[in-house]
């Protein structure tokens, strides 16, 4: 039986670097950043939905499902992984993953979920990371369903906001990607990271 996973992009961050602002909004290559994000992560889950803050009326044209974060004041990325742990459970019961995509990284792998299932089953992890170049990148990750309680706790109770720390609690499967040609997990934070991937389109 094929996994049933949903697909959750994170896009709830204030993107200070850039300014301030929806970093995935941004253009590349004429299309909005997210537009190039969900091509990508829609065809590797069952369902996909968008976390992102504030009013979901700027990303009516992207025709998903817009979840805020499940605990209030900016916690990070952990925060909309609950969030899509919490949508997953209530929208999808006999789902037991969900992928997480960072919201400013176009070039993600089309092959991304079905290798950390693969890592989850062969490994009997918990959780899987993808890894690229020596550099972990904890924001394209794959989380059990049932965890979402713990995970809860530990924002609220144990204020734990980096997903290296509360990760480092379970048998964690990484994933290592090619960085070349390109880095598949290169992300535009900046204005100049937003040039660099221009180049690296074209």
């Amino acid at each position: 039986m094929t996994e049933l996973v949903t697909g959750v992009i994170l896009a709830g961050g204030q993107s200070r670097r850039m300014g301030g602002g929806d970093k995935c909004l941004r253009a590349l290559g004429g299309r909005p950043i997210l537009a190039r994000i969900i091509e990508r992560a829609r065809p590797q889950v069952q369902a996909l939905v968008l976390n992102a803050n504030g009013d979901p009326a700027r990303f009516a044209s992207f025709a998903l499902p817009v979840i805020a974060d499940s605990v209030e004041g900016f916690v990070g990325p952990l925060g909309g992984i609950l969030a899509g742990l919490d949508w997953a459970a209530a929208n999808a019961p006999q789902g037991r993953w969900v992928a997480s995509f960072a919201g400013d990284a176009p070039f993600l792998p089309g092959d991304l979920v079905a290798r950390f299932l693969a890592a989850v089953e062969r490994e009997g992890a918990d959780l899987a990371v993808a890894t690229s170049g020596g550099q972990a990148h904890p924001v394209f990750g794959l989380w059990r369903v049932e965890l979402r309680e713990d995970l809860r706790r530990a924002l609220v109770e144990e204020q734990i906001y980096k997903v290296d720390r509360w990760t480092a609690r379970y048998k964690l499967a990484a994933v290592e990607f090619p960085a070349t040609p390109v880095d598949p997990f290169f992300n535009a934070n900046r204005p100049e990271d937003l040039a660099e991937a221009e180049r690296l389109l074209a």
